[in-house]
């Protein structure tokens, strides 16, 4: 499965290539393989490449690219060699040429494709934006309107899904009933973007207007949007992993800030799990703001007692393990002075596979540590994500075998402290109901083969 991380989409009565190339910069966070920017003008353009942002687009002047109506992606996955792969997706039909970005994971991609190869589609890609792209065009070819279209296509999908797409020159945002991946919706000067976080429409100086709801087809024309509401769910099925990792601290996401949200999380760990200590020291920049929260709560001095090679991508969504293990010494040095003789509590967001771990223990202990305590403001992280981040094995998963104190043996820690979901569900403010806790529960709110689905009794109501 590919992880799809973060899109963009913007109608303007302007040229809207340079604004999209601001919102990507704004969302290189989400993806750090490859970028793409597709613009309607007289046809559907695309521009792609490998890398960040700026390395995607090296050479481009996106001053000079004309259209009005645009889409972006940023991207990881370990897939992807060549730029050509890389999104948004472009399709040529009968119902018009599609642009597709998509952040999610459609869980019954492959079964859409059979069908769709027995009705007589012929795939290129083979992708599950491809099966969306075909699913919708035949729905428009019977001469429904794009709400029944989305409507009778939404009823086939499974999965996560935050799409911003074009049809020709229209711009459409669409989130799957459960809302399980952020998209937003703003207002900038001279038109409208969709968004997969806030930040996106700050950085373009717009006004964040709401967050586009679970199961909502939005168009945004550059003088206002439309909006179509289908599929309403009792409960919904937000992703805490983006309140706890994947968003920006500055982020908006389903009406919550994100860092109001990570630095209640830190108080809260504080109260589960004190520990006599002389300093806190963060985990740049993902544990940062616990960290504050954790220091708040203990009164326990917090002191930047890391340095970050600001040059060095999120190790987390580096494509192999080996790659995570060679860049953690360089991206991560200890201040001598702070940290020797102490008795230090390290505060991160979470714990996946365990190897990073492991490294910035040792090396605190190595530059004199007296102590070295973690806590972690996530709860162990037990079962795969099938929804969109790349957590997709329990093999890479430390704690789904492990106990707590397994785990603070194989990190060298003399002590580990994990949030509860108790803590993790009243510090984001939503009913624990209306979040997606798969990975901690080992539950899931959509149908996965072999796996629990939540509010499920007896396993055998759902085989």
């Amino acid at each position: 499965m590919n992880e799809k991380c973060g899109v963009a989409a913007i109608a303007s009565s302007h040229r809207v290539a340079p604004s999209l190339y601001i919102a990507l910069l704004a969302l290189q966070h989400r993806g750090q393989e490859a970028a793409g920017i597709a613009v309607f003008d007289e046809g559907i353009k695309t521009y792609k490449g490998l890398g960040l942002v700026s390395e995607a687009f090296h050479g481009i002047d996106f001053s000079t690219v004309d259209g009005n109506a645009g889409i972006g992606h940023v991207y990881y996955s370990i897939k992807i060699s060549i730029p050509e792969n890389a999104q948004p997706s472009i399709f040529h039909t009968y119902a018009g040429d599609f642009a597709i970005a998509h952040n999610g994971i459609i869980t019954n991609a492959e079964e859409l494709k059979q069908e769709l190869m027995e009705r007589g589609h012929h795939f290129i890609q083979g992708s599950e934006e491809e099966s969306f792209a075909y699913l919708l065009a035949d729905e428009l070819k019977e001469k429904h309107s794009m709400e029944h279209a989305i409507k009778n296509v939404m009823k086939k999908l499974e999965g996560s899904y935050s799409f911003t797409f074009m049809i020709n020159n229209r711009v459409f945002g669409l989130r799957d009933p459960y809302g399980i991946r952020p998209l937003c919706l703003g207002k900038i000067t001279d038109g409208y973007v969709i968004a997969s976080e806030s930040v996106a429409i700050d950085a373009l100086g717009g006004k964040i207007i709401r967050d586009v709801m679970p199961g909502e087809l939005i168009e945004i024309t550059p003088n206002g949007y439309k909006s179509h509401v289908f599929h309403k769910k009792k409960h919904k099925a937000y992703c805490f992993f983006e309140y706890v990792y994947f968003a920006r601290s500055d982020s908006v996401i389903n009406g919550k800030e994100v860092y109001k949200i990570r630095k209640k999380l830190g108080e809260i760990l504080a109260k589960e799990h004190p520990v006599d200590a002389d300093i806190i020291i963060p985990i740049p920049d993902s544990g940062r703001t616990y960290a504050y929260g954790y220091s708040s709560a203990t009164k326990i001095p917090l002191e930047e007692g890391l340095m970050k090679n600001r040059y060095i991508a999120r190790t987390f969504i580096m494509p192999t393990q080996k790659i995570r293990q060679q860049l953690v010494q360089l991206k991560l040095n200890p201040v001598k002075s702070i940290v020797k003789g102490k008795k230090v509590v390290i505060v991160d967001d979470s714990i996946v596979r365990g190897t990073t771990m492991r490294k910035i223990v040792d090396m605190l202990r190595k530059h004199g540590a007296k102590e070295v305590h973690v806590r972690i403001a996530s709860p162990p992280i037990i079962a795969p994500c099938y929804f969109g981040i790349d957590m997709t094995t329990r093999q890479q998963l430390v704690a789904s075998n492990k106990s707590i104190e397994e785990i603070r043996k194989e990190i060298n820690a003399d002590s580990l402290g994990y949030i509860s979901i108790k803590g993790l569900t009243k510090a984001i403010g939503i009913d624990k109901n209306d979040l997606c806790l798969g990975c901690v529960t080992g539950e899931y709110p959509i149908k996965i083969e072999g796996e629990k689905l939540r509010f499920q009794e007896r396993i055998e109501e759902w085989e």
